[in-house]
């Protein structure tokens, strides 16, 4: 299908290739010119301005939707990316998830109900902090967690054709969504080994950051080769030009985000979006509401003269 907006227009060189050829091993985890700190907080705050001017644009023209994915190994910087990149976002036009262990409810429905019934409806933003891609990702370094998923007999013989069915499932999915509005734009955030292990040292040196850490986010942490595989196949499996995958080096937190805010906005900016024009019925009547509004402020002004004598 013909994708709402062209990904490749963009020229980044983060986009993920549609043709499966992505190589983990050569994605980098730093920017090759990476700008300087002051120069990305710069980047960010424009691409923030921008953004609110767009969010309204999206709201006010209510064709489109548009739904951020981030995905990431733990201490990557997904909540910080959020939180900056869309500070400047209208509330009441943003609406964010977090995808985690799933509950009895959702464990009882297709691994795709509980993030479908949390896209975003026409003109607004929603953004999932993980997301069904999880069920592709930890699910399959941990397949002992299919168990309490309750599939069909025989659905756990062949694990592979089962990551297959389900890379299948997600590109209809995505697919679907594009055909009726909704632009789909996803990002993992590639932060390395050596960075992480920083970053886990400053949560456990920080009092204040301490309850970030558990004892799990290590045991992952072991499981890094597997956790690439499956990242490597999941994004050649499921980038497709109506909802590509992003591979933002991630090691400098704020040229992550503001080549995150980037995109963004770019993509919005593709979609041609227009506030609402009226017709010129609605237009006359609008002069007709202006004019009685300004008899009304004239004779406010004649009242409180009066007064004054």
């Amino acid at each position: 299908m013909k994708p709402l907006f062209d990904p490749q227009s963009l020229g980044s060189p983060y986009l993920v290739p549609f043709d499966g050829s992505f190589d983990l091993a050569q994605a980098p985890t730093r920017m090759a010119d990476e700008p300087t700190k002051k120069a990305s907080k710069k980047a960010l705050g424009e691409a923030v301005e921008r953004l609110e001017e767009l969010q309204r644009k999206l709201y006010a023209d209510d064709r489109y939707s548009l739904l951020l994915v981030f995905q990431a190994m733990d201490a990557a910087g997904k909540d910080s990316t959020i939180r900056n990149v869309l500070t400047g976002v209208n509330p009441a036009g943003c609406q964010v998830f977090s995808f985690k262990q799933p509950s009895a409810e959702e464990l009882d429905h297709d691994f795709l109900w509980r993030t479908y019934r949390r896209l975003p409806e026409r003109g607004r933003i929603g953004v999932f902090n993980r997301s069904h891609y999880e069920e592709v990702l930890v699910v399959r370094v941990h397949p002992e967690y299919l168990e309490g998923q309750r599939l069909p007999r025989g659905a756990r013989d062949d694990l592979a054709a089962l990551w297959r069915a389900r890379y299948a499932s997600i590109r209809s999915m995505e697919e679907h969504l594009a055909r009726n509005g909704t632009v789909v734009i996803k990002f993992w955030l590639n932060v390395s080994l050596e960075e992480q292990r920083k970053r886990f040292l400053d949560r456990l040196d920080d009092p204040s950051k301490n309850w970030k850490f558990s004892a799990g986010d290590l045991v992952e942490r072991g499981l890094w080769p597997r956790y690439m595989e499956a990242y490597q196949d999941a994004l050649n499996a499921t980038s497709r030009p109506w909802a590509p995958w992003y591979a933002i080096p991630a090691d400098d937190k704020p040229a992550m985000r503001a080549a995150v805010a980037r995109i963004v906005c770019e993509t919005l900016e593709g979609l041609d979006l227009h506030y609402p024009a009226l017709s010129e019925k609605e237009q006359a009547q609008l002069a007709n509401h202006r004019a009685r509004l300004q008899a009304e402020g004239k004779q406010g002004k004649k009242a409180k003269k009066g007064k004054g004598k």
